[in-house]
């Protein structure tokens, strides 16, 4: 799996205490979604998302987790105020035109919130259109980092790669003086990968270097060998596509396994039967699965969706922060964008806080171990990251 693997005016009394009590504590919008805008006209929202294509999966999840997320943060309503949610849902099949076609048609209707991006390619198509209209824009699961200080009305509900590169040097505890080795395949997925990891955890003072087999290598016991000679501390393995479990057999036979700190990122529950054998002697990195924490949040998304996936927390959190918008903005986005910077909420995953200077959301990232095998694998969580300790450098905001 690779790292890669989105009122002031207007409030009564009664909401203005809450959201004064939010600004200054972790709060959730299920509290204090009583508010709205000045009319019962409906808020329209447009979700442009995978719902075909490689990531329609992902897509699946997403979409799950927001309308699990709406009913939560507006205590079953689907309201804000007497102001319905209305949403609009259009495929963009991962396709960064079509989601910019999309979004534009939504924005000619009148519609002044855009989430979704499954893909990164396209957040990162979609948040300059944002910007240019000036509507609000909250990315989905999109990873890439470039996503976090786009412009002023971008926003991202899941995490960012260097969120999880942060997780796997957590591993190793002090990574200086020590040895890292990423395994990955040629072509930009590796190259984005190994400059992650270099980037990370070589500027926290490890010595990086790279293993790399073509994407079309079927036969991976010569690099396997390579790796157990370079003796790692740890061993980063970024890999994506249907040669996986070819890929980790060996590295199992060949003793890098049980020789060296292994971490790889832990994709959907439908990937794991993947590692095969492996599966259990693999630490992984999490941005999320079932059961990595026990808020009232994940509580409420499980009743609804009966097993939690990897990318159901990023929608359960963009709906939290369009109900928080339109609760504090109206139909105001300047004002949706003020209350967001700086809100701190309870997702999920926990605490999330969204920093004001380039929208970074800061938020728990997990470590994880595998037990059983197959398809009876089950994922138990290791070590919890707080949002403070998995921080990205923050950005200067581009637009």
């Amino acid at each position: 799996m690779t790292v890669r693997h989105t009122r002031r005016a207007f409030l009564s009394a009664a909401t203005m205490m809450a959201a004064a009590l939010a600004a200054t504590a972790c709060g959730s919008p299920q509290d204090t979604a009583t508010g709205g805008g000045d009319s019962a006209a409906p808020v329209k929202v447009g979700l442009v998302y995978s719902q075909s294509g490689a990531l329609a999966s992902y897509g699946k999840q997403y979409i799950e987790g927001f309308k699990a997320g709406l009913d939560f943060a507006t205590k079953g309503t689907g309201k804000v105020g007497d102001r319905k949610i209305e949403l609009t849902e259009v495929d963009d099949a991962g396709d960064p035109a079509k989601a910019v076609s999309a979004a534009k048609d939504l924005i000619g209707k009148g519609t002044k919130i855009i989430a979704g991006s499954t893909a990164s390619g396209v957040a990162l198509q979609v948040a300059p259109i944002a910007a240019q209209n000036k509507v609000l824009f909250i990315s989905g699961p999109a990873a890439t980092d470039a996503v976090t200080g786009a412009n002023k009305y971008t926003f991202r509900s899941g995490r960012q790669s260097y969120q999880d590169v942060v997780t796997a040097k957590s591993f190793i505890g002090d990574p200086t003086g020590k040895k890292v080795v990423v395994f990955a395949q040629d072509g930009a997925f590796g190259d984005a990968n190994e400059a992650a990891v270099k980037a990370v955890i070589g500027g926290a003072g490890a010595t990086v270097s790279s293993v790399r087999a073509p994407a079309s290598a079927t036969e991976f016991t010569p690099f396997a060998s390579q790796i157990k000679a370079a003796k790692p501390d740890l061993l980063f393995v970024a890999w994506a596509g249907t040669t996986a479990p070819a890929m980790w057999q060996p590295l199992d036979q060949q003793g890098v396994l049980s020789s060296t700190t292994v971490v790889t990122g832990l994709d959907i529950r439908a990937s794991w039967p993947t590692f095969g054998a492996a599966g259990a002697k693999i630490s992984f990195l999490s941005h999320y699965f079932d059961g990595a924490s026990d808020t009232e949040a994940s509580k409420a998304l499980k009743a609804k969706v009966n097993t939690i996936d990897l990318f159901h927390p990023d929608g359960f959190a963009a709906a939290q922060m369009v109900v928080r918008a339109v609760q504090e903005g109206g139909d105001d986005v300047d004002k949706m964008v003020k209350a967001l910077e700086d809100w701190s909420f309870d997702g999920v995953k926990g605490k999330m806080t969204i920093r004001a200077a380039d929208h970074a959301l800061l938020q728990p990232m997990f470590q994880a171990k595998l037990t059983g095998s197959g398809t009876d694998f089950t994922a138990t969580a290791q070590k919890s990251l707080t949002g403070d300790e998995t921080a990205p450098p923050a950005v200067a905001m581009k637009g």
